[in-house]
């Protein structure tokens, strides 16, 4: 395994209706569990609400970075990042859906710049093959 460059590191308590703090206190969330997983929709956020925003920055990081490296401005784009989770046979799965808007790009382009973004993103290479994720291009004005 290769040196890290970065390690991120949280600590949860009470699971899903508990708290959960990174080790510097850049975070500090209280969890609640949603109504659709039984929960009572309280106030805190998710492990789902975290892993989608973390995606959504990752994946427009990569983004940029394959846009930059064949000089395409990408300035006004933006990538929203939904999670589901479901219930199968085998427990609970969860399943990803990564929607990008590029104005000013051709959709050629758009589809091209989002399949690099999507084999360079580290979110996208450690679960492929194991969560179902689609990737689309929207229009600016969706």
């Amino acid at each position: 395994m290769a040196a890290p460059l970065y390690t991120a590191t949280s600590t949860a308590w009470g699971g899903r209706d508990g708290r959960v703090v990174s080790n510097d206190n850049r975070i500090d969330l209280q969890l609640s569990m949603p109504k659709g997983l039984g929960g009572d929709d309280g106030p805190g956020t998710n492990p789902e609400q975290l892993f989608a925003t973390g995606y959504a920055a990752c994946f427009h990081g990569a983004l940029k970075a394959v846009a930059r490296e064949r000089k395409i401005d990408v300035t006004d784009s933006a990538v929203t990042v939904s999670v589901s989770i479901s219930r199968t046979d085998e427990g609970l799965d969860l399943s990803t859906r990564i929607e990008a808007q590029i104005p000013g790009v051709d959709p050629a382009t758009g589809r091209e710049l989002l399949d690099l973004a999507h084999a360079k993103c580290p979110y996208s290479r450690a679960t492929r093959g194991n969560i179902a994720a689609e990737v689309t291009l929207v229009d600016g004005d969706s």
